[in-house]
């Protein structure tokens, strides 16, 4: 029995990728607390700088599964993924599988799951940014249509999904799915919300981007308000126009731009021979506290990433989005946030820095910020493991 006197659960937890792993670290005491998790990582993002040191610095145990596939096309990726975890699942026969987010690995998990007809779970589901073009959104998608308890980390989300009639409320009538298939929607607040609330305080010192970071960071001698911290991942963004493009516009910022690279982004730049703007020093990826401390301080965010722009709201980071939809409408300034869509065209951006962070207040801004900043946090874990102890039999199926 769960602590909560629900029923403790056999949990299969698909991993793959870096902001798996900090969703999979905000929930993981919780769920061992009240169930039996176990942790499969795939190994979508696969080197020491995007994932292997977030295992110890996240204080995740390692993983009892490690599939080991490493990067390639969508189509191999995927194959390759569910190849190796269906004889695992088969072999574990676990009372659900739990996926996160909206990678490849979520996707595979979520087809093996729904081909062995193993319960199904999604973490931070009912995302929509409306773009079919991303693989993000067809990954979500296809997700939530396989799954049966879906987590949403808000009312937009829930929403979303009773929109394409998936689910019920909690303690509701069924809105939507078909009849007995007992599909359920929970809106339990955003993990990664929790993580950073956990560690903001260690954030705020001004030695964490200077003398007590790491030295790719220590070496740049940064100061707070001084800079623009970078990053760029999604696929869209690796194109070899939006390269020039994206690349174009952070020279046009006439700032100092600190672009921690993903290890797939710098291979495209690498193959292109890229000129990389004289204003612009890149760094590895760093780890969260470093990344989140990078934020906190910086004069703005300029990233196609959806974790860190919601980093950058919760820190009150003014943010310069690199795409034209997102699936977090509520950062937007439109929506009260200091997140500013400018997708690859330099004079929006330009307009959006200035207007959000003036060079003039930059650096009073972001010292101000970094005593003032509030994370509350949101209770994600909590109830994500309380729902799943009422939720399922572990008994149910056999």
């Amino acid at each position: 029995m769960s602590l909560d006197g629900g029923r403790a659960l056999r949990l299969a937890c698909v991993v793959g990728t870096r902001p798996q792993l900090i969703k999979a670290a905000a929930v993981w005491p919780a769920l061992q607390r009240d169930h039996h998790p176990r942790l499969i990582d795939t190994g979508q993002h696969y080197d020491e700088e995007m994932a292997g040191r977030f295992f110890g610095e996240l204080r995740l145990p390692p993983p009892v599964h490690q599939l080991g596939v490493g990067s390639g096309t969508h189509a191999r990726q995927v194959a390759a993924m569910m190849d190796r975890l269906e004889p695992i699942v088969i072999d574990e026969r676990p009372d659900a599988v739990l996926v996160f987010g909206d990678t490849n690995s979520t996707l595979a998990g979520a087809l093996v799951a729904s081909k062995l007809e193993v319960p199904l779970v999604h973490v931070e589901a009912g995302l929509r940014s409306f773009d079919r073009r991303m693989p993000e959104e067809v990954n979500r998608v296809v997700v939530d249509h396989l799954a049966e308890l879906l987590f949403a980390p808000n009312d937009n989300a829930a929403a979303n999904l009773r929109a394409e009639g998936i689910g019920r409320a909690l303690g509701g009538p069924g809105v939507g799915g078909p009849a007995g298939t007992g599909v359920r929607v929970e809106v339990v607040g955003d993990l990664m919300q929790d993580l950073c609330a956990g560690t903001l305080s260690a954030a705020r010192d001004p030695g964490t981007i200077g003398r007590d970071a790491p030295s790719a960071v220590a070496s740049l001698g940064l100061v707070p308000g001084e800079y623009l911290f970078a990053t760029i991942h999604r696929a869209e963004n690796r194109a070899p126009g939006a390269v020039h493009a994206w690349l174009a516009l952070l020279g046009v910022l006439e700032r100092h731009v600190v672009l921690a690279l993903h290890p797939g982004t710098k291979h495209v730049l690498d193959e292109l021979d890229a000129a990389v703007p004289p204003n612009v020093s890149i760094v590895p990826p760093q780890g969260y506290g470093t990344t989140l401390a990078l934020q906190l301080h910086a004069a703005a965010v300029v990233t196609d990433s959806g974790g860190v722009q919601r980093e950058a709201a919760w820190l009150g980071t003014p943010a310069l989005v690199l795409r034209e939809t997102t699936e977090w409408p509520a950062t937007l300034e439109a929506h009260g946030g200091r997140s500013v869509l400018v997708g690859r065209d330099p004079v929006r951006a330009v307009a959006a820095l200035a207007r959000l962070a003036p060079a003039a207040d930059a650096v009073r801004d972001a010292e101000a910020r970094a005593m003032a900043a509030r994370v509350e946090p949101s209770g994600a874990a909590g109830r994500i493991s309380a729902v799943l102890g009422t939720w399922l039999h572990p008994e149910a199926g056999r």
